[in-house]
């Protein structure tokens, strides 16, 4: 898998968040490691969303993790929680927004 293959899969799940509540400004970096690795940003911002393949580096949160666990964790099949627990992901930042993040993709249900 290519980081072109991954960021497609990544952006087509995240583009369907419903953010129409949303009124603030949060801006997520990913950083996937291992094959398909590289970066890119997710912006949450008054009720729109933004996938990009760039840096942002005024982020909010950095979330780095491999490319095979990070596409689980978009897809609902592994729990965010669970693997920051166990190390599978890293975050850095404030972890209340990562919470926020949490329940503006739907996270929390999974």
């Amino acid at each position: 898998m290519t980081f072109q293959d991954a960021f497609n899969e990544i952006k087509s799940i995240f583009i369907h968040s419903d953010l129409r509540d949303y009124y603030g400004h949060l801006v997520m970096q990913v950083t996937m490691t291992g094959e398909g690795g590289g970066t890119f940003y997710i912006e949450f911002k008054d009720g729109s969303l933004a996938v990009e393949p760039y840096d942002y580096r005024d982020h909010d949160l950095l979330f780095i993790a491999d490319t095979n666990d990070f596409l689980q964790i978009a897809r609902g099949e592994m729990n965010v929680v669970a693997a920051y627990t166990v190390g599978k992901v890293i975050i850095e930042g404030d972890l209340s927004k990562a919470s926020e993040i949490q329940r503006l993709v739907g996270w929390t249900h999974r």
